[in-house]
């Protein structure tokens, strides 16, 4: 037992969600300023998608030493490190222009995506009472979908006003003022140094099961934002039509973690609301299709509906881990799941990218709505392995 210390809820709140939503930020600016990156830089639109995979093939693999890392030093260096990163990546884009540049500062960020579960979860296993962990677990994940709406609202303004260098340069003080509240207000964590190596946990089949779901929903959502840009200006929507599509994606997001994972708690077995999610998103995704230059009111119900369904999947799932020992220990098991959700964010752009470039949009949302229903039978399998260990007898 590590002896309790005492934050701030306010000051732990506010850490979370930046911590959770600023390595995100990137990604949701490229979906946005999508079109312009690509006629600055003079690139093909499956440019987007390579980006997208640089970022998150890097979190996924090291997410998989995030946990160790942040048991050896502690939650608030690991933030404070996370924050740092964040800044120089934003610092890059604007002092190395290219595309090159461009790679070089998401690969940075991939490494600050890479410490933002395992530290955030850490945090609250610490710190957080334990009738109000599932709570906050819900709340710092919906962090990424406040990046979300700030990206729609602020990055075509900055980007219009300034460049689109310039827009992701604008959030460098905020995260410095992160990082000297961090250090200020955060105490560290001694309890958490381990003696142990930093070794890789072997997951079991649980943690595995919960992973596999991850990257099913991870190549769902990441192709799906990457190309939202690209298809609504395909469709004749307006560059700001299209940001208050990703201001609303971020607003339900939001929502739906905030409200569904407190919930999903109540339930005998949270993987079901899992499940049923995960059929929402298809769903929203089938109504997608029926979008056209004349209608447009599909893709504003597939936004909503993707923010309200898929986007909540992944709080409940870490939330779980705080509340199931059988998924390992937190930091460690965070950074398999987050391994597991990177890869899905790495893999999607290219593939989805590849699909819309043979067979057009309409083709590849339905290979999005197969790798979803991929996801569901694992949810299904997951289910029924938690149902058999519950119903186990104890061991003598």
């Amino acid at each position: 037992m590590h002896n309790r210390v005492r934050v701030s809820e306010p000051v732990l709140m506010a850490l979370l969600l930046a911590a959770m939503g600023m390595p995100m930020m990137v990604f949701y600016a490229v979906g946005v300023l999508g079109p312009e990156i690509l006629r600055t830089l003079q690139l093909p639109v499956a440019a987007l998608g390579w980006l997208t995979t640089a970022t998150f093939g890097v979190a996924a693999a090291a997410s998989l030493v995030a946990g160790p890392l942040v048991s050896r030093i502690g939650v608030q260096r690991s933030l404070l490190a996370l924050f740092v990163l964040v800044a120089l990546s934003f610092c890059l884009i604007r002092l190395t222009p290219g595309f090159y540049g461009l790679l070089m500062a998401l690969l940075v960020c991939g490494l600050a995506q890479a410490l933002a579960n395992p530290s955030t979860n850490q945090a609250i296993a610490h710190w957080a009472d334990p009738g109000r962990k599932a709570f906050l677990v819900g709340l710092k994940q919906s962090g990424v979908q406040l990046s979300a709406l700030l990206a729609g609202a602020l990055m075509p303004l900055l980007a219009g006003w300034l460049s689109w260098q310039d827009a992701f340069l604008f959030w460098v003080p905020v995260l410095i003022v992160l990082v000297l509240l961090g250090a200020r207000m955060i105490p560290r964590d001694q309890s958490s140094r381990s003696a142990r190596p930093m070794s890789v946990m072997r997951p079991g089949r649980a943690l595995i099961l919960l992973a596999l779901v991850q990257l099913g929903v991870g190549l769902a959502l990441s192709s799906f934002m990457t190309y939202l840009g690209v298809f609504a200006e395909e469709m004749g929507v307006s560059p700001e039509s299209a940001g208050l599509m990703v201001m609303l994606f971020g607003i339900t997001g939001v929502l739906a973690r905030t409200l569904l994972t407190p919930l999903a708690r109540n339930w005998p077995d949270e993987s079901l609301m899992l499940g049923v999610l995960i059929l929402g998103a298809c769903v929203a995704l089938s109504v997608m299709r029926l979008t056209t230059p004349a209608h447009h009111l599909p893709l504003w119900s597939a936004v909503t509906g993707i923010g309200a369904t898929l986007v909540a999947t992944n709080a409940i799932a870490m939330s779980m881990l705080l509340h199931d020992p059988g998924f390992g220990e937190v930091p460690r098991a965070s950074g398999w799941l987050s391994a597991g959700f990177f890869a899905g964010f790495a893999l999607g752009p290219p593939g989805f990218g590849a699909l819309v470039a043979n067979w057009g949009f309409n083709t590849a949302l339905w290979g999005l709505v197969a790798c979803l229903l991929l996801a569901l039978v694992a949810v299904m399998v997951l289910s029924e392995h938690r149902r058999c260990q519950v119903a186990q007898p104890p061991m003598n």
